[in-house]
């Protein structure tokens, strides 16, 4: 019997998932990190730093979300085709034994 490790849909961990949890993270990190953002300086425009850096990273969630999901289909995208081959292969492999 061959290996179906990859077949089955194991989750493996690659350079590519990991910036995509990164991206993921990131937002999650910033906002609940208070700390580093509860001051009013310095204003833009008039708003307190509390607010617009919030609001600022509204923008950049929105950004990373998206280049995560980008990241995330072109891996699955790959991985389906590498079963694919894989697939094939075995089948090739298979009947000339």
């Amino acid at each position: 019997m061959s290996d179906q490790s990859d077949v089955t849909g194991a989750a493996v961990v690659t350079p590519v998932r990991v910036v995509i949890a990164l991206c993921l993270v990131a937002p999650f990190v910033a906002m609940l990190w208070v700390g580093s953002y509860a001051k009013t300086d310095p204003a833009f425009i008039g708003i307190p730093f509390f607010y617009w850096y919030q609001m600022l990273w509204v923008l950049i969630s929105t950004a990373l979300t998206m280049i995560a999901y980008k990241l995330w289909q072109r891996d699955q995208r790959a991985r389906t085709a590498r079963t694919a081959r894989t697939a094939r292969t075995a089948r090739k492999g298979g009947a000339s034994e």
